[in-house]
């Protein structure tokens, strides 16, 4: 059994994700042309809860998808086992439009890769910036996030694993650490 240190609790994520809404209207006044979209799967619940607080904070709704990159990723051949295919659901223009990329855990870089190439698919965004839940680094590409909820150093034999409600019936984010 794994040992486990908890990063961030359920009232830390709640606050986490209120203070990652208000950088992103700091950053992008009114948010005219913006839209988010979350890598499946808790990056996509945590987009979710991300568009509810913009959509409150800023009086409309914001467009929201959901973005699958199973078939983008560069390791898919050499996976133990077959990935589970999720949906992609990008129901607004990607061409022109800010975009904001949001996805659990940052880590070698190689998702978000991924997922920049999935975007392109649907069109040219105006740009596109991400945001994440819990950084631990080791990136594999030069990659780096816009939003960072939490910074976590980490060994390359630990893991982070992000729980939420939606999913795992609890919101916490815990540092795996070998015994």
């Amino acid at each position: 059994m794994q040992k486990e240190k908890i990063v961030l609790s359920e009232i830390d994520m709640t606050r986490t994700l209120d203070r990652l809404a208000s950088e992103i209207t700091e950053r992008r006044g009114d948010c005219e042309k913006l839209a988010i979209i979350g890598i499946q799967r808790r990056g996509a619940d945590l987009a979710q809860r991300l568009k509810d607080l913009l959509d409150e904070r800023l009086g409309r709704k914001i467009p929201l998808g959901k973005l699958d990159i199973n078939l983008y990723r560069d390791d898919w051949t050499n996976l133990s086992r077959q990935p589970s295919i999720n949906c992609t659901e990008i129901p607004f223009e990607i061409e022109g439009t800010s975009i904001i990329l949001v996805d659990d855990v940052l880590f070698s870089g190689r998702t978000v890769r991924a997922a920049l190439e999935a975007v392109l698919d649907f069109g040219r965004p105006r740009r596109v910036e991400l945001l994440v839940l819990v950084d631990r680094g080791h990136r594999e590409l030069p990659i780096r996030a816009d939003y960072v909820g939490k910074k976590v150093t980490t060994g390359e034999d630990q893991h982070v694993n992000v729980l939420v409600k939606e999913r795992d019936d609890e919101d916490k984010v815990v540092l795996l650490l070998p015994e």
